[in-house]
């Protein structure tokens, strides 16, 4: 469709809201994180705790029964890090504000696979061990356990639904499906837990070795469905009613590149800030059950949000038809590409790639630095995206903009071809004498953001400085 797209103009800064110092917030989500990772540790330390008390190093003195043992020791490991995975999928405002989706990305990925291989061990060593010890006489005994044993039929349910979710996780499968597909098969994922997880509740001992172990089960089970309730569908739903958002109008910006202008009630109560995204589902046409993250692309201000599209195929080619008046469902907003992440009272270099300067360009508008301590520094192939909007920026507020035009260099690094034969880490250093001192907000495909942190790092800046948001799933 055409329409006519907003005049632009710079958000003003906000003078009637107390702002934290620089770093405050960054601190507060330092010490979120740490007591997150001490809280996965104290439980599986408190579940093996169980699992001694009950007898279970003692056991492991038999051959039959110490297979038992360890197959008991390894899938409460693994139910408790299966319901950890479920809080990390949860969508948990203060997971996701001290973390940030890529991070959470990681964590969930890493504590799945050792979830899984944990699960895939425990029905190996019990089987082996109910079958005492002769592993010729395994699969009978596992035949058996799933049809005579409480809950069993439910958990090979499960199960087959988590080797699902695992198998397309792997990097080569996930590569070959489409990111709706892969959204929709990652689901299953919690109806995986929900079946594999309740013959914990009827046949474990170990849960009913005292009133504590029974309390922290239950109280980890109704916690991490708790959130999924209230964080994955509650706080959505509400949201998206709350503010009834429509789309206003769409506006292409480039050859394959629209944006979509999106208004509603009450806007400025909507917790979003600039360099974050929300997951959008368009309420028309076949696509509406797809959700896609897109970030914001301009700095909110309360009356309409932003978002800008490439075409990258599915959902993202057909958001120049959305039709004005859509309803629009929202999810978030989530990400740490925003000034909430900034550590130091310094310098601020943004680095974008492509299409990867949507979430960077709100952030120029609200990045609180003073003139001539902010660079960006944009690559890209074609045309520029919201070339006259960043310059209007980088007069009125001092900003340095550096345009890399162009396709990467052939040895692979971050800068275009334009600067093969330089050394990457000398021209940033020629760019920000002062990068130590610098938080870096980096917004790309994969590989290319993983070459700029890499290139940050040996400029010298501390890791907890650099702030990375990529493209891949």
């Amino acid at each position: 469709m055409t329409s006519v797209a907003p005049t632009f103009v710079p958000a003003a800064v906000r003078t009637d809201t107390p702002v934290p110092a620089v770093g405050t917030l960054a601190r507060r989500d330092a010490r979120t994180r740490l007591l997150a990772g001490l809280g996965l540790w104290a439980g599986l330390l408190v579940v093996t705790y169980w699992w001694v008390a009950g007898g279970g190093v003692q056991d492991l003195a038999g051959w039959a029964s110490g297979l038992t043992s360890a197959g008991r020791l390894t899938g409460l490991l693994s139910a408790d890090l299966l319901l950890v995975q479920v809080l990390l999928m949860a969508r948990v405002p203060v997971l996701e504000r001290a973390f940030g989706q890529d991070r959470l990305a990681r964590t969930h990925r890493l504590v799945g696979f050792t979830s899984f291989t944990l699960m895939a061990l425990h029905i190996a060593l019990i089987t082996w061990g109910y079958a005492a010890g002769k592993i010729l006489a395994t699969p009978g005994t596992l035949w058996q356990l799933v049809r005579d044993y409480p809950g069993m039929m439910l958990a090979a349910g499960g199960t087959a639904a988590l080797v699902m979710v695992v198998v397309t996780s792997i990097k080569a499968a996930r590569s070959r499906l489409r990111y709706e597909s892969w959204h929709l098969l990652h689901l299953y994922a919690y109806l995986g837990v929900g079946l594999a997880l309740p013959h914990q509740l009827w046949t474990g001992q170990e849960l009913l070795t005292s009133a504590a172990a029974t309390a922290y089960w239950w109280t980890l089970w109704g916690a991490a469905a708790a959130a999924v309730l209230v964080f994955r569908l509650g706080l959505p739903a509400w949201r998206t009613l709350r503010h009834d958002l429509r789309v206003a109008s769409v506006v292409p910006e480039a050859a394959g590149v629209a944006s979509v202008y999106v208004t509603g009630r009450d806007l400025h109560r909507l917790p979003v800030v600039s360099g974050q995204f929300l997951t959008w589902r368009f309420l028309t046409g076949a696509g509406w059950t797809r959700a896609h993250p897109y970030s914001v692309s301009a700095a909110p201000d309360g009356r309409s949000l932003r978002i800008t599209v490439k075409d990258l195929g599915d959902g993202s080619a057909d958001v120049p038809r959305i039709p004005t008046g859509t309803r629009v469902v929202v999810e978030g907003p989530y990400g740490r590409l925003s000034a909430r992440a900034r550590v130091r009272d310094g310098g601020v270099v943004l680095v974008a790639a492509g299409v990867g300067i949507t979430p960077l360009r709100a952030l120029l508008e609200d990045v609180d630095v003073a003139p001539g301590r902010a660079i960006l520094l944009y690559r890209y192939t074609g045309t520029p995206l919201f070339a006259e909007e960043i310059r209007t920026l980088a007069a009125e507020r001092g900003i340095d903009v550096r345009w890399l035009p162009g396709p990467r260099g052939a040895d692979g690094g971050w800068l275009p071809a334009s600067a093969d034969g330089y050394d990457p880490v000398a021209v940033l250093r020629h760019w920000v004498p002062d990068v130590p001192d610098c938080d870096i907000y980096v917004c790309g495909p994969d590989a290319w953001a993983a070459d700029v942190r890499r290139t940050a790092l040996a400029a010298g800046t501390p890791a907890d400085q650099i702030h990375v948001e990529s493209f891949g799933w």
